[in-house]
């Protein structure tokens, strides 16, 4: 891939921000008339689309949950590892209230349910109830003059 010009880079990474081009545009250094005009041009340039295709997917990895994390975290609600932030109303009499903050475990509903969804992804749930059937045999030895 072709390197990029510093100014064209900045333009990547204002872009990036909050995709609208003709801002980015100006961000990176270049006039009003030329972004107003240019800045969607710039968006068509091979090196600047792959480049800020790069960095969109690297950003979206960084955003979406992995398989990893995903079971790292289903694996700590089943073992009770993982805790939860609760405000609870206290009454103190006279019509007063108070908040307190609150950690707890996973309820026995949440574990059972990490449980069952871990299960599923190792496949250990399934019916393997193998049906043993013995095909019928049907012989013809009756006598033709009978």
């Amino acid at each position: 891939m072709a390197k990029l010009t510093t100014r064209q880079q900045r333009f990547c990474d204002e872009y990036l921000i909050d995709l609208n081009a003709t801002q980015a545009a100006i961000r990176a250094g270049y006039s009003k008339k030329y972004a107003n005009t240019n800045a969607s041009k710039l968006l068509q340039i091979t090196t600047i689309k792959a480049y800020i295709e790069q960095r969109m997917a690297a950003k979206e990895s960084e955003l979406i949950a992995s398989q990893d994390e995903i079971l790292k975290y289903l694996t700590s609600v089943l073992r009770g590892e993982s805790l939860s932030t609760e405000i609870v109303i206290e009454g103190l009499g006279d019509g007063m209230s108070e908040a307190k903050t609150m950690t707890k475990e996973p309820s026995e509903k949440e574990r059972l349910k990490a449980a069952e969804l871990l299960g599923k992804r190792y496949g250990i749930f399934k019916d393997n109830i193998s049906v043993g059937t013995v095909p019928i045999v049907i012989k013809d030895d009756v006598p033709d003059d009978a």
